[in-house]
């Protein structure tokens, strides 16, 4: 018997392993300053990262339990998507990797911004 889990279920999932390597991440870190705890996470999470914000935020609280994280301020700042047009070399907000330049309609682009998925910062204890 085969089960098929909604998208979102999937998403979560996705979602989950993420967090789980940002724990992962603050676990090492934490130890390379000999500290305990972990006061506050800094995260840059881009638009075109392929995270869900809304599922990242879900599965957080499962993912922190019981680690360095539990009682950590998570703070987000989100990176929106740019791109610079190859054909007229228009710099343009995207939020999705097909999206077209707004001035000559191409959809040939280099991505400036917005792929992003970093741990910027730590406060310990």
């Amino acid at each position: 018997m085969q089960f098929i889990l909604p998208n979102f279920e999937y998403k979560k999932m996705h979602e989950l392993s993420v967090a789980m390597g940002i724990v992962k991440i603050a676990e090492n870190e934490t130890k390379k300053a000999n500290a305990r705890i972990v006061e506050s996470i800094e995260l840059e999470i881009g638009t075109l990262a392929g995270i869900e914000f809304e599922a990242l935020d879900f599965v957080w609280p499962s993912a922190v339990k019981d680690t360095v994280l539990e009682h950590a301020i998570k703070k987000t700042t989100i990176i929106q998507g740019k791109a610079k047009c190859i054909d007229c070399d228009t710099v343009f907000d995207i939020d999705n990797f097909y999206d077209a330049c707004p001035k000559c309609n191409s959809f040939l682009k280099g991505i400036l911004k917005g792929k992003e998925l970093r741990v910027k910062a730590l406060e310990v204890s």
